[in-house]
């Protein structure tokens, strides 16, 4: 309680027993954060018993960071019980994760460009320098959406571009800026109009074909994650049974031998691809660990499988 008469205090009086400075609480008073209860004669702020705890609550919202208009509902919606602080921290701890991405990104890229020779850091610094921190993967998923059959469905495309894009690591090394940076130049760069534009599996397929066809690829690459996994050599199994399938049951055909020496044949590399996975691998793998599977290495595994089985079957 306030010792005056009529149990208010002054601004300086509250100021002073909440630890804040006159200005501070002016501040706040100003902005409707700590309504005043009346004032003096000489139109000077008077406040209430109740003003000191809120004041203390304010000081406490605001140490966690709380922008003035979170604090503003949490105080308002007071009486709706602890949801609105809830999300109001919630979200204060989703924007700092962001921003402490953002740092360790920064910081990776400084190091990345500290500990290369000299003659490296022009271009260590170009490369770094285009990518935002932390990094978005929008370029990559223009890239892919320009390479996938255009008859493609939205649900489809959507999980193609799940699998394919990678999601930037919370922690990078300096080895995963400088990959993630190398990739995102490779898919911005200009065409030089020699590339291919849509591998001939593409255009074989019929109009359900695309949406069946990455569907049972998806399957396959999963299931060659376990061996790629295990370190193990290309060999026929359900996964290369999956992965031809996928391409007859979109072609409308059968899996025959024949149908897998045709295959063979179609299934092309395309260099940008294989790059484009090359750097994925360094993006999502542990700097000191075994690299991760992609789509893109589980793809040539069952290539591989496939070309050694098409070799010793004649």
């Amino acid at each position: 309680m306030f010792m005056s008469q009529d149990g208010l205090c002054s601004i300086g009086e509250l100021a002073e027993r909440a630890g804040l400075t006159v200005k501070t609480v002016r501040f706040y008073s100003d902005r409707g954060l700590l309504p005043e209860a009346a004032r003096s004669a000489g139109g000077h702020r008077r406040y209430g018993p109740e003003a000191l705890g809120r004041l203390r609550l304010l000081r406490s919202l605001r140490a966690l960071g709380l922008p003035v208009r979170e604090v503003h509902r949490v105080l308002d919606e007071e009486d709706a019980g602890e949801r609105v602080l809830e999300d109001a921290v919630a979200g204060q701890l989703s924007e700092l994760g962001s921003q402490l991405t953002a740092l360790r990104w920064r910081e990776a890229g400084l190091r990345l460009v500290l500990e290369c020779p000299p003659g490296e850091r022009a271009d260590r610094l170009r490369l770094i320098g285009a990518v935002a921190s932390p990094p978005s993967t929008a370029a990559l998923a223009r890239f892919w959406r320009g390479w996938l059959p255009a008859r493609m469905p939205a649900a489809a495309t959507a999980a193609f571009l799940d699998a394919a894009v990678p999601a930037p690591p919370d922690d990078p090394a300096p080895s995963q800026v400088l990959a993630f940076a190398r990739l995102y130049a490779l898919v911005t760069r200009p065409c030089t109009g020699g590339e291919v534009c849509q591998p001939q599996a593409h255009t074989t397929a019929g109009p359900r074909g695309p949406a069946v066809l990455y569907a049972g690829l998806a399957q396959a690459y999963e299931l060659a994650g376990g061996p790629l996994r295990r370190g193990a050599a290309p060999y026929a199994g359900e996964e290369l049974d999956c992965f031809v399938d996928a391409y007859a049951s979109a072609y409308g055909g059968r899996d025959t031998p024949d149908f897998r020496r045709v295959l063979l044949s179609q299934l092309a590399g395309d260099p940008r691809i294989d790059r484009y996975w090359e750097l994925v691998t360094e993006v999502i793998s542990p700097p000191d660990g075994p690299p991760e599977p992609t789509p893109g290495s589980a793809h040539d595994w069952l290539f591989a499988a496939l070309g050694a089985q098409t070799a010793a079957t004649g």
